[in-house]
């Protein structure tokens, strides 16, 4: 019988050493979202369509999110402590410069993005354009700590790891937005870049979100890539929470392809969410290629974690058995 992975528990949050400077940037994103919220409430302003505060509340929710998140990530590398210190600090410094920059535009009703209308603009985005990508190589390296690191249990270690590289995919895929369109090209108006594909900024798009329901939005594949840092460690957690109740889901070694099988999905829905948005297609109008495409996606993932789980518990019955036949031999009395 093989072995089986040793069981571990989720490090207790009061003992992980949380990096202090991304925990005040997290504090300093709950003010600016509150004071985001009496934006919209009190300000009836927009820019590119959208209500003037809706991008400093989106940003605010997402780098406290994202801060909080690396705060403990990086309390759980033990190898390479002033590397690890220096790796968050920098990162918040740059998300805190970014901010500044998003805020700022908004309280002056400008774009902040991809506006290079006048030299200060210009000067301005290229800032949170280098702010971006320092935050961006932050990530990489902590993704890097992370695979060095010993995280314990095999299943939790492949879902922290995965899903600090797919975020750093995730995020990099922002470097889309950054080139000038055709259309930007042929009449500048002081935009170089662009969300959407296939039609300017600004048209009809989800609520608060503000997804373009008409044409190809990369700001989607950005935004589940990214997250990417937060959704697979807690389909892990989810996993172990449900083996207390679920036989076949109880063994390390289950949970770990089960894992595989979330990443593998999780890689699949990026691909084509970059796909459909680089093609100018609306993520609530698919084509019947992308529909068939996510239908086998999910249809796969399906099979292969009901397939885990049947092995998973044929597995279970033969070493129940295996473990029932000694005892029956024993309790026999052999005959004269």
């Amino acid at each position: 019988m093989s072995r089986q992975p040793t069981e571990a528990s989720w490090p207790d949050l009061r003992a992980v050493s949380w990096h202090l400077p991304l925990l005040w940037l997290a504090v300093g994103m709950a003010g600016v979202t509150l004071l985001a919220v009496v934006g919209l409430l009190v300000d009836p302003r927009t820019v590119t369509g959208a209500p003037l505060w809706a991008k400093p509340l989106k940003f605010a929710i997402s780098i406290l999110i994202y801060s909080l998140t690396l705060s403990w990530l990086l309390g759980l590398a033990r190898r390479g402590r002033r590397l690890v210190w220096w790796a968050g600090t920098i990162s918040a410094v740059f998300l805190v410069v970014e901010m500044v920059v998003i805020v700022g535009a908004a309280a002056v009703g400008v774009t902040s993005h991809f506006n290079v209308a006048t030299p200060f603009h210009a000067a301005l985005w290229s800032v949170m354009a280098i702010s971006i990508v320092l935050v961006w190589a932050m990530a990489l390296l902590v993704a890097v700590l992370l695979i060095r690191a010993d995280l314990g249990d095999q299943a939790r270690s492949l879902a922290i790891r995965a899903g600090a590289l797919i975020a750093v995919v995730g995020m990099g895929l922002a470097f889309l937005m950054t080139g000038p369109t055709a259309t930007q090209l042929d009449n500048f108006t002081g935009i170089a870049g662009a969300h959407t594909v296939g039609l300017p900024d600004g048209g009809p798009g989800l609520p608060l979100l503000g997804w373009s329901t008409v044409a190809g939005d990369l700001r989607i594949p950005h935004f589940v890539g990214m997250h990417a840092l937060q959704i697979i460690p807690l389909a892990a957690l989810l996993l172990e929470v449900l083996a207390r109740r679920i036989p076949a889901v109880a063994g390390p070694r289950t949970r770990f392809r089960l894992l595989w099988v979330v990443i593998g999905l999780y890689l699949g829905v990026l691909a084509l969410l970059t796909g459909q948005a680089v093609a100018g297609q609306s993520i609530v109008r698919p084509d019947p290629f992308v529909t068939v495409i996510a239908a086998l996606l999910f249809g796969g993932a399906v099979v292969a974690a009901a397939a885990i789980l049947w092995g998973a518990s044929r597995d279970r019955d033969q070493d129940r058995d295996q473990s029932v036949r000694p005892r029956i031999a024993d309790r026999s009395t052999p005959f004269a």
